[in-house]
């Protein structure tokens, strides 16, 4: 084969391989759901833009109140952060901005760009919410096995027990519940910030496990809720599936009551549980409004609650909006991770 032919060979094939790429299932959802989280976040950005409008005041409202403030100033902060303008022109105004150069415009607080602050939050809040994943799935999978295994017997009961009792705690509780308990042991458990004064002056392993023991308890208070949850619908799944008829052909086969739970029955338990993961972002993003502003946690949700209380506009927007991008990111991840895990589920079936 000449070299010509070589080459145009090659040519063939990446264009055979682009064309499916494209033309594949799961891009065509990919894409498909891009487009219908577009939609979702221009909306959810409208409709947060006027209800943060519609509270009385704004930020300027202190400044107002504040007679060594003159009007003159008041006027020109007025101009400058655009708070003299009609409500839908400033959207408008806002919306282009993002649209044309990435700006979510200037924080009235910090005057900084809203995504540089965000930007400096957000690496800790997902520190803190992988954390929580982790241990709950840690430890409501295992528990709901072993429920489900020993169905109806004193383990079951127990656990069971356990699951109620947990899940009826929220976490504004259980983080109140974790505070008394740091103060009842201290210093055992550290309350405040994400690490420790001495941080600086320890080596890198030191300071991981500086920053994991700041975690023990912002983790715990996000988790214990939802453990519970997780742990009674792992035990649902995995009893419905140990009725059907496949696994009554494995038990008959011979194959041991183990490998008939863990290789046959746990893989296709876990399949609705997948699900899950992406609402999990979005979950612990509204838990951590509270347990963030409980331990002093520097992440997203004690900035955003701080952005609330003092009407930073531009801020509650950066921040509302990053919270919709989780939640749509983290969905549409679930679905392609559950089509991966059981190829049997079609991503055109999936709505």
């Amino acid at each position: 084969m000449t070299q010509s032919s070589q080459q145009l060979s090659i040519f063939t094939k990446a264009s055979l391989a682009t064309r499916d790429f494209f033309l594949s299932e799961t891009t065509r959802y990919i894409v498909k759901r891009v487009l219908q989280g577009l939609l979702t976040l221009l909306l959810a950005s409208i409709f947060s833009f006027f209800i943060v409008q519609m509270a009385p005041g704004d930020f300027l409202t202190p400044f107002r109140q504040n007679p060594q403030i003159s009007a003159e100033t008041i006027a020109d902060l007025e101009n400058r952060f655009g708070l003299d303008r009609p409500v839908w022109i400033q959207y408008f105004l806002w919306l282009r901005q993002v649209i044309t150069k990435f700006d979510f415009g200037i924080s009235f607080a910090y005057n900084r760009p809203a995504l540089d602050i965000l930007a400096e939050r957000l690496p800790n809040t997902i520190l803190l919410s992988a954390a929580s994943i982790f241990m709950t799935w840690a430890i409501a999978i295992p528990l709901g096995i072993i429920s489900a295994v020993n169905q109806n017997k004193f383990a079951d009961r127990f656990l069971r027990l356990l699951s109620y009792f947990a899940q009826g705690f929220p976490t504004i509780i259980t983080g109140l519940f974790l505070l008394f308990l740091a103060q009842v042991t201290s210093p055992l458990f550290p309350v405040g910030g994400r690490t420790s004064l001495y941080h600086d002056d320890l080596n890198w392993v030191g300071q991981m496990l500086d920053v994991a023991w700041h975690l023990i308890l912002p983790t715990l208070a996000l988790s214990i809720t939802s453990f519970a949850g997780l742990q009674r619908l792992m035990r649902g799944q995995l009893l419905d599936v140990l009725r059907q008829d496949y696994i009554q052909t494995a038990r008959a086969k011979g194959l041991s009551e183990s490998k008939v739970v863990y290789v046959h029955a746990l893989r296709n338990a876990v399949n609705p549980l997948i699900t899950i993961l992406g609402f999990e972002f979005s979950n612990l993003l509204s838990g951590s409004f509270i347990v963030e502003n409980y331990f002093s946690w520097p992440g997203l949700g004690k900035l955003t609650l701080e952005a609330v209380q003092t009407q930073d506009l531009f801020l509650i927007m950066a921040s509302l909006v990053l919270g919709a991008v989780m939640l749509i990111v983290g969905n549409l991840l679930a679905d392609l991770l559950l089509s991966f895990v059981d190829p049997r589920i079609k991503l055109s079936r999936l709505n």
